[in-house]
């Protein structure tokens, strides 16, 4: 649980880090690259069976004002993937300890970490948004409660013993109301994303000027899900040029 309320927290760090360590390998300062290229990214969660969360991101280098400019010739997909590997082995983020005097907890980036290059056909002129929004969605189609647990609040103890759930994900809740109680953990607000096996943020993220839009990268969600439920229950594709007509008493 501790993991998933300090995920937000540890990927900030990540993004924070990532031009930190570009400016450093370059050798020039953070006016120059601001000045030359801008990181950004659009990112989403996905909850494993065990409860806790996974982050699925596509992250790029862009000219200064965003993706309507081309970046400078010394950005290459193998810089970004050097100090993005760097940046996750040297972040972390202290979550106090359970017991109160101990050192704090140093929580870091598991050893799950995978990168891959998009690679852009010669014949387009860049990936479309929608093109993104799915490549990132087809990862992230795994609300909380696909690991067990409810997709509401809990408001009550009482209500745990009752609820119908796994006991994995049942202790979790457990532990998320019992750490709210203490006030090591009050800001974390444990109690009230207990449902969420602690994490308190939003499925999905993005940068500023990042081109996919929040909306793209629900409705992308939205889709795979729709077309995987299809999938599962041998329903067939639907005709875009068939009009249904519905009439009614």
């Amino acid at each position: 649980m501790l993991c998933n309320a300090h995920a937000l927290e540890l990927w900030r760090r990540l993004t924070l880090a990532v031009p930190r360590l570009i400016t450093a390998e370059l050798g020039i300062t953070h006016k120059a690259l601001r000045e030359q290229a801008r990181v950004s990214y659009a990112r989403v969660i996905e909850y494993q069976r065990r409860g806790l969360i996974h982050f699925h991101a596509v992250v790029r280098l862009d000219g200064p004002d965003g993706p309507d400019q081309p970046p400078r010739a010394w950005v290459t997909s193998e810089l970004l993937e050097r100090t993005l590997r760097m940046a996750a082995a040297q972040v972390e983020v202290p979550a106090a300890h359970p017991d109160g005097t101990s050192p704090p907890l140093m929580l870091r980036w598991g050893r799950q970490l995978d990168t891959q290059a998009i690679q852009v056909a010669a014949d387009l002129d860049g990936i479309a948004d929608k093109h993104v929004a799915h490549y990132i969605a087809k990862y992230a189609t795994k609300g909380a409660e696909d690991s067990g647990t409810v997709d509401r609040p809990i408001r009550y103890a009482t209500q745990i013993n009752s609820l119908k759930v796994p006991e994995h994900a049942r202790r979790m809740i457990w532990t998320c109301f019992a750490l709210a109680d203490l006030p090591e953990y009050h800001d974390l607000r444990l109690r009230n994303w207990a449902h969420m096996l602690g994490y308190g943020g939003h499925f999905s993220s993005k940068s500023r000027r990042y081109s996919v839009t929040l909306t793209q990268l629900h409705q992308a969600r939205a889709d795979h899900t729709t077309q995987a439920a299809r999938v599962a229950a041998g329903r067939p594709e639907s005709d875009p040029n068939r009009t249904t007509v519905t009439t009614g008493q």
